[in-house]
This record gives structure tokens, C-alpha cells and sequence, in this order.
């Protein structure tokens, strides 16, 4: 029955459906049989159980098929989001506290595991535990955790060690992309990260100000790259079809996405869905003009319009010329 509650935040499944995207799996499929759909998971304030994050995890680790995916998505997730820069903002130099703090927040906020931690002397350790019985998720899960805590003691030290309590997946992490001062091990008694503090970067109060400045301004700037990115992905498929049923639902679809997600991005990134539209339409009824006899009938319903008329309109309104003025120009 807990496992049906509503614990977790609806923000990290668009989070990860975002991050499959961007690896070119469609969220609808990853959605199948989740009852789940777009418009729920974009409303800022819904809440998924165990069960349906379960869903979506083994629905992404499926079409994935890579071990490394899940610890790689831990890493992006947005460290602001967590609260994490929040307590640098509030200068806490006490970093087993510091930690401490991280973990009790990430216990309310994404409670698919718990973490106990203790601190001997120098060394922190931070140990995962499944209350939940996540089985074949156990790994996934693990990697998630373990990607994230990696951005935070990035923060506070220099190196690390990573124990895991399931073996070396045959398609493991590519863990050569990390740091030389980084232990991985497999097989453990346990899934824990040992975080020695006394190799930390010095770190005084301007330093984390400034350094909580530029990681602000580099978030927004990723999250206008993003932006861009699926701006680029919307122009590929109304090039797709010429600008033949590209409504603004169903490119959404076709991408994976909901119409609302589609006009926040394109807001971000500084476009308008129907201007993109009208930009690939007239490049492709120009070129059909000029380079080849297609009727303009043809022409309209090639790139979208159900007659004559009124893709003639259009077409003088994108370039203060109708169709056959451009036409006669060209055969002149």
C-alpha cells in the first residue's frame, strides 16, 4: 500500500524523461502503461508514487540498455534544485554539518532510498540503504544516488571511494571519465561513498559566494542550451514533413513531449512555435517555385494548406510576394 502513496515530486520525472530525450528515446513509450501522461507530469505540483517512478525508471533502463546512464542522469540533476548551493549561500564552513544537512533534505525530497551517515575524524561516509525492496531497480537507483552525491563532494573534497553492493554490470560505467582520485568497488557488503574532507579545497566566504554566483549563471545558461537544443529538434521534424501536419500537438508527440513543455522551451530559447512553422513553409514552397512545375495546389498541400488561396495569402505575407510573381520571375 505505501508503495501507491504520492511521495516524489513530479519535477524529477520530467527531469528524467528530459534526460532520455536528450538520448533519443520518445517519453511516450517510457510513459506506456504507467497511467501517467505529459499533462500530469508537467503540473508543478503533482506528486508520484514508488510504484510509477519504478515504472518510468525500468521503462528508460530498457530502452537505454546502458549501465552508466543512471549515474550519468545523478550527476545532472540540479544541484539548486536539492538546496545544496542554498546552504553554501548561508556560508556553512561547519562540512560534516554541511553534509549532514544534504542528506536530510534528500531523505524528504527523493525518498527511493535512505542514506545513514557518520563521520570518523576526517572522513565522512554516507551509506545508501533500501527500505523499499527495489530488487532488478536496486543498481539504477544506487547509480542515481551515487551521481549525485559525486557533484556535491566534488564541493567539499578532493577524493573519494565508491562501494556498490551489486557486481561490475557488463556494460558498466564508463568510470575512466572520472577523476584519477576516484575508488570504485563492487560486490560490497554495502552501497556507500567515503568522503575524505581533509583533502578539501579552501574554500572562504567570498570564494562560495562567487563560486554559488557562476553556478547560478551557468544553469540558466544550460537550461537556455537546452532550450535551444529542442528548438532545433521542433525545426527537424516540421522539416520532416515539409510543414505538412506540424500542428503544435502533434510535433509534440512525435517528440515525446507535451504541447505546455514544448511552448516553455521554445519561450527560453527566444522562438515562437508558429514562426518556425512559417520559416521552414516558405524555404520549401520557394524552392518549390523556383525549381520545379508543381502546381501551386500541389504546392499549398505539400506544405500544409488545404487550398490555394490561402497558402497564396500566406506565402505573400512571409515575403510581400505571391506565389506566381515569384514563379514568373524565376522563368523570366
Amino acid at each position: 500500500m505505501a508503495l501507491e502513496v504520492p511521495l516524489i515530486s513530479a519535477r524529477y520525472a520530467r527531469r528524467y524523461l528530459r534526460f532520455l530525450q536528450k538520448r533519443g528515446i520518445n517519453g511516450t513509450l517510457v510513459l506506456e502503461n504507467s497511467n501517467l501522461d505529459f499533462h500530469v507530469i508537467e503540473q508543478p505540483d503533482t506528486y508520484l508514487s514508488i510504484n510509477q517512478i519504478c515504472h518510468i525508471l525500468r521503462q528508460g533502463e530498457k530502452l537505454l540498455n546502458d549501465a552508466s546512464a543512471s549515474f550519468q542522469f545523478g550527476q545532472e540533476l540540479d544541484l539548486q534544485g536539492h538546496g545544496l548551493f542554498g546552504f553554501a549561500l548561508l556560508r556553512q564552513q561547519d562540512f560534516p554539518k554541511l553534509v549532514y544537512m544534504v542528506v536530510q533534505y534528500l531523505r524528504v525530497s527523493l525518498p527511493l532510498m535512505d542514506m545513514e551517515i557518520t563521520c570518523n575524524g576526517e572522513l565522512i561516509t554516507i551509506e545508501l540503504c533500501d527500505n523499499w525492496d527495489l530488487e532488478d531497480l536496486r543498481p539504477t537507483i544506487t547509480n542515481i544516488y551515487m551521481g549525485s552525491i559525486y557533484s556535491l563532494a566534488s564541493l567539499v573534497c578532493r577524493e573519494f571511494t565508491f562501494k556498490f553492493n551489486f557486481p561490475c554490470p557488463e556494460k558498466s560505467p564508463n568510470w575512466r571519465q572520472l577523476p584519477n582520485d576516484v575508488s570504485v568497488y563492487f560486490n560490497e557488503p554495502s552501497s556507500k561513498v567515503l568522503m575524505p574532507l581533509s583533502g578539501r579545497q579552501a574554500r572562504d566566504d567570498e570564494a562560495s559566494m562567487a563560486a554559488f554566483l557562476a553556478s547560478a549563471r551557468s544553469r540558466e545558461q544550460l537550461d537556455q542550451d537546452d532550450s535551444l537544443r529542442v528548438a532545433t529538434l521542433i525545426r527537424q521534424e516540421i522539416i520532416r514533413g515539409c510543414g505538412r501536419n506540424s500542428s503544435l500537438e502533434r510535433v509534440a508527440d512525435s517528440l515525446g513531449m507535451s504541447p505546455r513543455s514544448v511552448r516553455r522551451h521554445l519561450k527560453l530559447a527566444g522562438y515562437a512555435f508558429s514562426t518556425i512553422r512559417n520559416e521552414v513553409r516558405e524555404t520549401f514552397a520557394t524552392r518549390f517555385l523556383r525549381d520545379t512545375d508543381m502546381p501551386l495546389d500541389k504546392i499549398a498541400e505539400q506544405i500544409g494548406y488545404s487550398d490555394q488561396a490561402s497558402f497564396s495569402k500566406a506565402y505573400r505575407g512571409w515575403t510581400g510576394k505571391t506565389p506566381g510573381e515569384v514563379r514568373r520571375a524565376q522563368r523570366q
